[in-house]
């Protein structure tokens, strides 16, 4: 069964540091570029970061250039996103990405599988 679990998210201040991950199975994984979204009540989905089938490259959203990074280990078919420095703005439900069709999905309408979400808080 194909399916992208993510976790890690919770409440924390702001200035924190949070860690998700992304454990994907059912699929080729290592064949996937894959990103994080975000999702802020009341607001569009937005691309975070993006990450290429090796992890050589990465793209990032402007907001989150320099307090955010994203990792992955194909041997555990996992991706991480490390938060640093975060910010109430930051709030949102975050949503792990796969896309066989670009190698840095940076859009929604290239994912083609999407995690459940993992909701993070940042409190002022």
């Amino acid at each position: 069964q194909l399916q992208l679990v993510d976790s890690g998210g919770g409440l924390m201040q702001a200035g924190g540091s949070l860690r998700l991950s992304c454990v994907g199975s059912g699929f080729m994984f290592s064949r996937y570029g894959m990103g994080w979204f975000r999702q802020a009540s009341g607001k569009e989905r937005e691309f975070v970061v993006a990450i290429n089938i090796s992890g050589g490259r990465t793209d990032y959203a402007d907001s989150v250039k320099g307090r955010f990074t994203m990792s992955r280990e194909n041997e555990k078919n996992t991706v991480y996103l490390q938060m640093n420095s975060l910010k109430p703005e930051d709030t949102a439900v975050y949503y792990c990405a796969a896309s066989s069709i670009t190698d840095l999905p940076r859009s929604f309408y290239a994912v083609n599988y999407w995690g459940k979400g993992t909701l993070v808080t940042v409190s002022s």
